[in-house]
């Protein structure tokens, strides 16, 4: 089976072909980070644009790679949810359009549960179940994973998401967008011990994450002491020490959910699953506690359509089929 996936839940328009739930045969994606560079973060509106100008060209790249026509795909899946609105509904009317035109069914996608499925286009893919942890930046979740078609929630941010912080953090220190980068390049050459941070956590809810005090905790330090901000090696440090703080916060989480599930599998996706210092912490903490580590590659950590196409395929072998009528929504 042949699908097309569709992905523009934020500002990367994304299409993609997918064989049999498994063979990658295109990914294309057009990113936006020079249009929302100078706002340090995205802006719904304009997103909605560019996805607007972005899409056709798309998916003609996306089936001419694939060498494929649209009436070989065999079935479309779009992102449902979550997202920004404007750039949902743009990616899920095309979905409907050809879907209708070519009289070929079409499904909704979740997302995140669409990151926690890129490892299923890798070579050697987890048995069910396992513990999943979606992190980016507008999500931090963790799931029980049972199959395809269920994943349950076992917790999630209470506030700013990973990614979120990185980035409100990089435009704090005035390093640019996007956060992650910036912050993972700068803090390379810094030390995170130097300056120290707090590990929020919520003791009634301990597989619940919370960066807002993280971030504000930044903030403080560096109204108390703005000469960090023009000292280089500060500068570094605290770089250095606010990724360690995330870090240690994902890890950690994500260690007691195997413990609490049983499960002895994880897999971690998402654009923040591209951090290095994270996935080498993630791999020590996985074999210490004797457990099995999946990460996507760093092309399927990012926002991407390969995803959506791939949970697609399953969801259509199972016989979901999302009406013509059926709206997209913000959250999951």
């Amino acid at each position: 089976m042949l699908v097309l996936g569709l992905e523009t839940s934020c500002d990367e328009t994304a299409a993609a072909v997918v064989a049999d739930g498994r063979r990658v045969l295109s990914n294309v994606v057009a990113t936006q980070f020079e249009l929302h560079a100078v706002y340090g973060g995205v802006v719904p509106e304009l997103a909605a644009r560019r996805h607007l100008e972005n899409l056709l060209p798309v998916i003609r790249g996306a089936l001419d790679q694939a060498g494929v026509t649209l009436r070989q795909i065999d079935g479309l899946a779009a992102t449902q949810r979550p997202g920004l609105i404007g750039a949902l509904v743009i990616g899920m009317a095309a979905a409907k359009t050809l879907a209708y035109a070519l009289r070929r069914p079409l499904v909704g996608v979740h997302h995140l549960h669409a990151h926690v499925v890129s490892i299923f286009l890798t070579d050697a893919p987890p048995a069910f179940p396992f513990v999943g942890l979606v992190v980016s930046g507008g999500h931090t979740n963790l799931y029980l994973v049972h199959g395809f078609g269920d994943m349950r929630l076992l917790g999630r941010t209470r506030d700013d998401a990973a990614g979120e912080a990185f980035d409100k953090v990089a435009k704090i220190m005035g390093l640019g967008y996007p956060g992650g980068v910036v912050i993972e390049a700068l803090g390379a050459a810094g030390d995170p011990a130097a300056l120290p941070l707090p590990r929020p956590r919520i003791p009634e809810e301990p597989l619940t994450f919370s960066f807002s005090g993280l971030k504000t905790a930044v903030a403080v330090l560096l109204q108390k002491h703005p000469e960090i901000l023009v000292d280089p090696r500060a500068r570094a440090d605290l770089a250095a020490g606010f990724q360690e703080a995330v870090v240690d916060s994902l890890v950690s989480r994500a260690m007691l959910a195997l413990e609490h599930t049983g499960c002895r599998s994880l897999v971690v996706a998402g654009g923040v699953a591209a951090n290095g210092r994270l996935r080498r912490a993630l791999a020590e903490a996985a074999g210490a506690a004797g457990a099995e580590l999946f990460l996507p590659p760093l092309s399927l950590c990012t926002d991407n359509a390969a995803m959506v196409a791939a949970l697609g395929h399953h969801l259509l072998q199972a016989g979901e089929r999302l009406p013509l009528d059926a709206d997209v929504f913000s959250r999951g």
